[in-house]
């Protein structure tokens, strides 16, 4: 129906339940990918304002991903350009559909084990700047006026540093289909 730069829409005839037609739409973008890197024991936080924005907003290093890239490279691309950062350890924690209508993914990886840093490469449209949070810090930053609020859960539901370092591997998640 509709191709943009972030979004296409599309829309088609869908049959109901009485036997009548009604219109079905829904829109599609590129997938993006989220990283909770840890260096030096503390996360990897950027505070970030973008151009339509009124005000500054803490964030994860992350983006969209490239047409046919997998999520790690993306994942690794997008640290590498908005940090300057490389780790060697790389575990996938959670991949998750922020909204039903909309056909896009969020991979979350957690990054370990810091390997080097050169310097940044950020797009036109990023003022970016860096900054290493405690857990906690984390935890009271996802509260407040400048919310960190992408995947703060998973702090939450692993409790610790340690506790999600140590999570498992996302394999997937059992869905009801009735």
């Amino acid at each position: 129906m509709f191709r943009g730069e972030i979004y296409d829409v599309y829309q088609w005839p869908q049959k109901m339940y009485d036997g009548s037609i009604a219109t079905f739409e829904m829109l599609k973008r590129a997938n993006t990918v989220v990283v909770i890197a840890i260096k030096d024991g503390m996360f990897v936080v950027l505070s970030q304002h973008q151009p339509n924005l009124k005000n500054e907003f803490l964030d994860f290093p992350g983006g969209r991903a490239d047409a046919g890239e997998l999520p790690i490279v993306s994942a690794k691309r997008e640290l590498l350009e908005e940090t300057g950062m490389a780790f060697k350890n790389w575990k996938l924690v959670d991949v998750r559909q922020p909204a039903l209508k909309i056909e896009h993914f969020v991979y979350t990886f957690l990054a370990t084990d810091f390997d080097s840093q050169v310097g940044t490469k950020h797009d036109n449209g990023e003022k970016i700047k860096q900054s290493l949070m405690t857990f906690e810090e984390v935890i009271s930053k996802s509260e407040g006026q400048h919310r960190l609020d992408l995947n703060t859960d998973l702090f939450k539901k692993y409790g610790s540093l340690k506790g999600l370092v140590n999570a498992p591997e996302f394999t997937g998640r059992e869905i009801e289909t009735s």
